[in-house]
């Protein structure tokens, strides 16, 4: 059984170390460092795992970004990701357990829609993340768009159209 725990409990060296053993050091080339960039992580929607013997498994990160509509106005929204697991224990549960501790942080009195990029049918199926709302949507970079999730409890409120990037107030 893992351990959750606050990521701003582990030392960021690890998290690298992980990060880089997840996605590669090329990481920083992908578009979702573009639209979080200048940004730091959200403490208290960040975590990480630990396996039985207290080692580092895997990290979740939540970051501020806004979706800018056709008129500028900039709507607030929680990025997800990246989930990292170090490659020998994925397919354990690292990461569903992850996503399961930072999407339940989010305070339900005021939740803001969450977005990642990632695998639709797994993420709408564990998690109600879906592309049904991001088609009219744009990142700063190459993606595929039916990759753009977004969670919300009331999608009325979402814009048609927008460039995703860092939350700038």
């Amino acid at each position: 059984m893992s351990k959750i725990i606050p990521l701003a409990d582990v030392d960021p060296a690890l998290v690298e170390q992980l990060l880089d053993a997840a996605f590669e050091p090329a990481r920083h080339q992908r578009t979702a460092y573009k639209v979080r960039e200048g940004m730091e992580w959200l403490p208290n929607l960040s975590f990480a795992a630990l396996d039985d013997e207290d080692m580092l498994a895997g990290t979740i990160q939540c970051w501020p970004v806004a979706l800018t509509d056709e008129s500028g106005r900039m709507h607030p929204m929680i990025m997800v990701g990246p989930v990292a697991v170090m490659p020998h224990l994925q397919g354990e549960g690292f990461g569903k357990a992850l996503m399961t501790a930072a999407l339940t942080a989010i305070d339900p009195r005021a939740p803001l829609p969450q977005v990642l990029i990632g695998d639709p049918e797994y993420y709408e199926r564990f998690f109600g993340f879906s592309n049904a709302n991001t088609g009219g949507w744009r990142l700063p970079g190459p993606y595929e768009q039916h990759r753009l999730l977004c969670r919300t409890a009331n999608p009325a409120v979402l814009p048609q159209e927008g460039m995703l990037g860092p939350w700038r107030r």
